[in-house]
């Protein structure tokens, strides 16, 4: 993804100079949220410049930020990229959000109230009309995970999910993508919400870390998968000939 391709809006809300840092971040932020800026890509300072139409200095500004966050980081070749995870740091991921899920998930058994409670519900049919699209089903998914968390009635425990969950887009494709991981995650979400509505703190646990363990594994799947892809890929691309009259050097 380029950035001529995200596009940018002439009457985009650009602040004034005091707030463009912020709102360069913003920015920033949400293409990598949204899995505009790809994990593994550059992000060079002129070009996100040219990008949001701002000076380099609050466009440095943000992206210093976003590397103290740890959504950028450095590149191989100088300069910075969008954070890659490899799979120890995605087991940890999942390790962490494991057990604040299950935390989550007992307390809104004990104090989601009941609108809450028919909201999930009502969540859990809307996502079973979905048609079988792996992204329609991950934002639908981050809702419904969202909607427990604040039925949790726990500030912070909501403000450390949200900020765990900002990682996700730096994963890669969605579980959703692991085969049949759309109708295990149906069960699973079923089994969260009648543990909550029937009060059942522990049961709501159980069932919580349950399903991320199972997300873990299709992560996992999805990622060996790609790897994969890019391995055949790179296969079957030609090779460099060596002009004539030199020796290829052997490693």
């Amino acid at each position: 993804m380029t950035f001529d391709a995200l596009g940018n809006d002439p009457e985009d809300g650009r602040p004034g100079t005091r707030g463009r840092s912020d709102w360069a971040y913003d920015r920033l932020y949400d293409a990598i949220r949204d899995g505009a800026l790809q994990p593994g890509q550059r992000v060079m300072e002129t070009e996100v410049s040219a990008w949001l139409r701002v000076s380099r200095t609050p466009v440095r500004e943000a992206m210093h930020r976003l590397l103290a966050e740890g959504l950028l980081e450095p590149g191989p070749t100088g300069g910075l990229q969008v954070s890659l995870y490899d799979l120890r740091a995605i087991s940890e991921f999942y390790a962490t959000r494991e057990r604040l899920e299950g935390a989550a998930a007992a307390l809104a058994a004990e104090h989601a109230d009941p609108t809450e409670r028919r909201i999930l519900l009502a969540m859990l049919e809307a996502m079973r009309a979905l048609p079988a699209d792996p992204r329609a089903h991950a934002r639908e998914n981050q809702a419904f995970h969202e909607q427990i968390y604040r039925a949790a009635h726990n500030r912070f425990l909501l403000k450390s999910l949200r900020a765990l969950l900002n990682f996700v887009p730096l994963l890669g494709r969605t579980t959703y993508h692991a085969p049949d991981r759309i109708t295990e995650a149906d069960h699973e979400h079923t089994e969260i919400v009648e543990a909550i509505l029937a009060r059942d703190p522990h049961r709501a646990e159980e069932a919580a870390r349950a399903h991320i363990r199972h997300a873990y594994n299709s992560r996992v799947r999805v990622v060996t998968e790609d790897v994969h892809t890019a391995a055949e890929r790179r296969s079957q691309q030609k090779p460099v000939l060596a002009p004539l009259g030199t020796t290829p050097q052997r490693e």
